[in-house]
């Protein structure tokens, strides 16, 4: 059946009709509303306190803005869920993650519990505060249109090969971000390391169940895009679907053992309570 047969549009009352019709269906992939009825509360988290709640399509990308001091959970329901990441400072965006910093900053290549993540200014954007997977990748990035275009003979956001690249445009525009402001992402759920013959092996996903827990150390835009992996060598295009919740909560504070973790994480801690201070946000 066509798409003009199934809708009756020839009138205003009858366009109204049908557009109001359309307002109670419903989708799996869409954002609950309000976040306290996701069916899919972490467990210690008060449903009221939620501000934030959607699963993410396999291929889709989501976005958001969110408050100092928010965590931010994402859950591997499948083990094929790869939640690819950019951040930016809400307030001045041009201050966004800056993933070389991530990994050079901490001496650390792979990402886990207590990891800050920084922009170019050397402050903490966010910083992982719980992880059971371990399977994160910082050094690869998102997928491109001429890779997918390459592998899967296909690139477009509404395809069926999406690439990271080109759903982050979709989702940065949201927020006036164009494709020359985008930096190279961080991925969560499908680890990468790196051999001593400097070879990268792709090692997939812990399995289903794990889970990622960001906390907001400055006020962020916060862009998801959750393709498959540019390393991932199975053959078809493998993407489970990714579970978002986000609750609010308090940054990290003076005394916090994160802060004087190392001589370079207190310096960027002071350099981020600095910051947040001097703007009171």
């Amino acid at each position: 059946m066509s798409l003009a047969a199934e809708h009756t549009t020839d009138t205003v009352g009858n366009a109204r009709a049908d557009a109001r019709a359309q307002g109670s269906l419903t989708s799996e992939w869409m954002p609950y509303l309000p976040a306290s009825s996701s069916p899919f509360v972490p467990d210690g988290v008060d449903a009221a306190e939620l501000i934030w709640a959607e699963t993410v399509a396999p291929g889709g990308y989501t976005h958001r803005v969110v408050a100092r001091g928010t965590r931010i959970r994402f859950d591997d329901p499948t083990g094929d869920a790869n939640a690819h990441v950019v951040l930016f400072n809400a307030l001045e965006p041009w201050e966004r993650l800056n993933a070389a910093d991530t990994v050079k900053i901490p001496w650390q290549a792979y990402l886990g519990a207590g990891h800050p993540l920084l922009s170019g200014d050397g402050r903490a954007l966010a910083t992982i505060i719980e992880d059971n997977s371990g399977r994160h990748d910082a050094l690869f990035g998102t997928s491109t249109d001429a890779g997918n275009l390459a592998r899967y003979g296909d690139a477009r956001p509404e395809g069926p090969a999406p690439s990271g690249r080109a759903l982050f445009v979709k989702a940065g525009a949201k927020h006036g971000l164009a494709s020359r402001d985008l930096p190279p992402s961080i991925s969560f759920f499908q680890g990468v390391r790196v051999g001593p013959d400097g070879d990268a092996a792709w090692t997939g996903s812990a399995g289903a169940g794990t889970s990622v827990t960001l906390v907001a150390e400055l006020p962020l835009i916060l862009l998801v895009a959750n393709v498959a992996h540019p390393l991932d060598p199975r053959d078809g295009y493998l993407v489970g679907p990714l579970r978002v919740h986000a609750w609010r909560g308090e940054p990290t504070r003076p005394g916090d053992p994160l802060v004087d973790a190392s001589p370079e994480s207190r310096r960027v801690y002071l350099n981020t309570l600095d910051y947040a201070e001097a703007r009171a946000c």
